[in-house]
C-alpha cells in the first residue's frame, strides 16, 4: 500500500458524476392503501416525517445517503462482518460511489443486485425479476488520489471478491482526510470513483430512468421501456 501512496499523483476532477441507485419510475403514494382520504394522507405523511431519525433528513440524499446510513448503522455492534462494507470500506464510514460513465454504473449495479440481494433472497435468481434504477449526474470538484496507473501491478485493487487490500486503504484515505479516489471498476474496463467527503459533490440532477429485468441470457437493462439498451451478461 505505501509504494502505491508514494507515488500516486491526483486527479483533479470538476466535472458530473453518475449514480445509480434503487427507484421507482414513477413515484407512488406510500399511504395510499391505508386510507383513501388525502386529510388522513397528509397526517401519515407528517407522522413519518416527525419520526423520521435525524441522519435521514438531508435535502440532498442522493448525495448524503451513504454517509447517513453508515453513521446509523455505527449504532450496532454487528456480531459478523458489517453488512454495510464495500469495496473501499469495511462499514465503518460511508463512502459515495459513482462513475464518469452510465455504462460503468450498469455494470457494478447489476453485479451487486444480482450477487448480493437476489441470492440473499432464496428463490429471486431466476428470470423474470424486474428492478427500476434512478441515474443522477452530479457535479465532483475535488482533488481524487488516482490509482488507475497502479492496477495492472495490484490486482487487489479490482480483486471480484476480496476487499481486503482495498478496504485496509479506502480506511487510511478517509482518515487522512482525502476527499476520494480513482481508480478502476471490477465489472468492466470502465473507471470508478469512491468519495470519503459529501462535500465535494454539489448540483444532482436526474439524467434517466433503467429497468434490469433478468433472462436467461442475463439482465437486460431498458432505459425506454421495451427497448433493450444493454444485457449484462
Amino acid at each position: 500500500m505505501g509504494d502505491i501512496l508514494n507515488d500516486a499523483s491526483l486527479f483533479v476532477a470538476d466535472e458530473e458524476m453518475v449514480r445509480n441507485i434503487v427507484s421507482l419510475r414513477e413515484s407512488q403514494d406510500v399511504f395510499d392503501d391505508l386510507s383513501d382520504d388525502p386529510v388522513e394522507q397528509r397526517i401519515a405523511i407528517d407522522h413519518e416525517m416527525a419520526i423520521k431519525p435525524e441522519e435521514y433528513r438531508s435535502n440532498q440524499p442522493i448525495i448524503d445517503r451513504p454517509f447517513e446510513e453508515s453513521a446509523w448503522f455505527n449504532a450496532v455492534a454487528f456480531p459478523f462482518e458489517n453488512w454495510a462494507h464495500s469495496r473501499f470500506s469495511a462499514g465503518g464510514f460511508g463512502v459515495w460511489y459513482g462513475a464518469p460513465k452510465i455504462e460503468t454504473t450498469v455494470y457494478e449495479t447489476v453485479h451487486h443486485w444480482r450477487n448480493r440481494l437476489l441470492t440473499d433472497a432464496e428463490g429471486f435468481l431466476r428470470p423474470g425479476i424486474i428492478a427500476n434504477r434512478r441515474v443522477y449526474h452530479v457535479h465532483c470538484e475535488a482533488a481524487l488520489v488516482d490509482l488507475r496507473p497502479f492496477v495492472e501491478q495490484n490486482p487487489a485493487l479490482v480483486d471480484k471478491a476480496d476487499y481486503t487490500f482495498t478496504q485496509a486503504l479506502g480506511a487510511r484515505l478517509q482518515r487522512e482526510g482525502h476527499p476520494g479516489l480513482l481508480s478502476r471498476s471490477a465489472r468492466c474496463a470502465g473507471d470508478i470513483c469512491a468519495i470519503f467527503n459529501q462535500q465535494v459533490l454539489s448540483d444532482p440532477m436526474t439524467a434517466c430512468y433503467l429497468t434490469y429485468t433478468t433472462t436467461e441470457r442475463g439482465v437486460v437493462v431498458e432505459r425506454e421501456i421495451g427497448n433493450a439498451w444493454m444485457v449484462v451478461a
